[in-house]
């Protein structure tokens, strides 16, 4: 399988690198994360580009491209800054989801306001009690007369709090089986009946902020029911596999930038007379690191492309996050390691890395249903 990037997308990759370079000033992002604030000015700034909602239809103001499109977005901002690069990719969270199956009055009225840097969008579906496992979840929504009457709480909401609106799972039968009892609701932020509480700070992507979600009785139109009823657990699971995607080049990102910022270190740095990049020892930390970066790059880049033409696999996904997140994790600890005690400190632009990357390996989907995924998929059905 070829990799090589095409004219249009070494473009769209220049591009992004270059916007990164101009729009994310150090000292900005550093209050940004300190104060938990989304990076709202450079957002709006990248929209207008184009740069959100690049996989998006070019009828709703997307540039009609594809994922792996969007991908090589994730990995050039996040080399460049991972927290700001995160806020950024994750800021139409759950748009996809309207994009595969919303209804075309669904897509017309918010999608070009997700895409032109309007409004921000995200998914609820977690549930305080019951964290990923959404086949349990409590949260309802009754059909009365013309509308549906949402009741119940969510949890690790991301974007709750600046998300223009929300896509709730809801259990619609309660009688059903798990695959058939759920339906997906658009819930604006306006709506009565919606409170909204921080989740308080967290170790990385700060920038992205995290939130409960409760609603008492909030009242939504019929026709805000996204898809078909019955067909919400399907959907999220789509929606997952999608986002392991996105997930994976934000973690690609976040591996390549930290391995950028080692070895500008190790060939500056000097000790016993010499560039410590000279050291063997170092030289082959460094090739190790360079080596998991570039691996989990094909593993994402093949799971990108494969749903381009669709040709999705929850494994594939799975194992390509798996692969970018252990990665990501791996070579920002050795990049704090090959800094030393400056590697610690906040200001030289290197540990916030490793706490992003550890945000990126549980955001939207845990180790333990990445790896069951995989294991079903290797080892197949057992008999007996």
């Amino acid at each position: 399988m070829d990799f090589e990037l095409t004219k249009s997308q070494k473009q769209i990759q220049k591009a992004a690198k270059d916007f990164a370079k101009g729009e994310f000033d150090k000292e900005v992002l550093l209050t940004l994360e300190k104060e938990n604030s989304f990076p709202r000015a450079i957002w709006e700034k990248a929209s207008e580009l184009g740069f959100v909602g690049i996989h998006f239809d070019d009828e709703f103001s997307g540039a009609g491209l594809g994922l792996f499109e969007n991908v090589l977005l994730a990995e050039a901002f996040c080399a460049n800054d991972s927290s700001a690069g995160a806020a950024l990719m994750l800021a139409s969270q759950g748009s996809e989801i309207l994009l595969r199956v919303g209804s075309k009055a669904q897509k017309e009225k918010f999608l070009p306001r997700v895409v032109e840097g309007e409004m921000i969008s995200s998914a609820a579906l977690r549930e305080p009690q019951t964290g990923y496992g959404v086949g349990t979840i409590a949260t309802t929504a009754v059909q009365q007369d013309d509308q549906w009457i949402i009741n119940g709480e969510k949890a690790w909401v991301t974007n709750g709090g600046d998300a223009g609106f929300y896509l709730v799972l809801c259990v619609t039968d309660p009688n059903a089986a798990p695959e058939k009892a759920m339906g997906l609701f658009l819930v604006e932020q306006d709506c009565p009946g919606i409170t909204i509480t921080d989740m308080g700070r967290k170790l990385g992507c700060c920038m992205v902020r995290t939130a409960s979600l409760r609603l008492d009785n909030v009242a939504v139109p019929l026709v805000n029911l996204v898809g078909k009823k019955g067909d919400g657990l399907a959907l999220v699971k789509d929606f997952w596999n999608e986002q392991r995607i996105v997930a994976a080049g934000i973690a690609l990102g976040t591996a390549q930038g930290a391995l950028d910022r080692a070895v500008a270190y190790v060939r500056e740095r000097e000790q016993f007379g010499r560039k410590i990049a000279r050291f063997e020892a170092l030289q082959h930390k460094i090739a190790t690191m360079a080596t998991q970066v570039e691996l989990a790059r094909l593993a994402t880049y093949r799971a990108a492309a494969n749903f381009d033409k669709g040709r999705t696999h929850p494994a594939e996904t799975s194992m390509a996050l798996e692969a970018a997140a252990a990665a990501a994790e791996a070579v920002a600890n050795e990049a704090i390691q090959l800094h030393g005690g400056a590697g610690y400190i906040t200001e030289t632009g290197v540990e916030h890395f490793y706490r992003d990357a550890k945000f990126i390996g549980i955001h939207d989907s845990n180790q333990g249903l990445r790896l069951g995924s995989i294991a079903n998929h290797v080892i197949g059905k057992l008999k007996g």
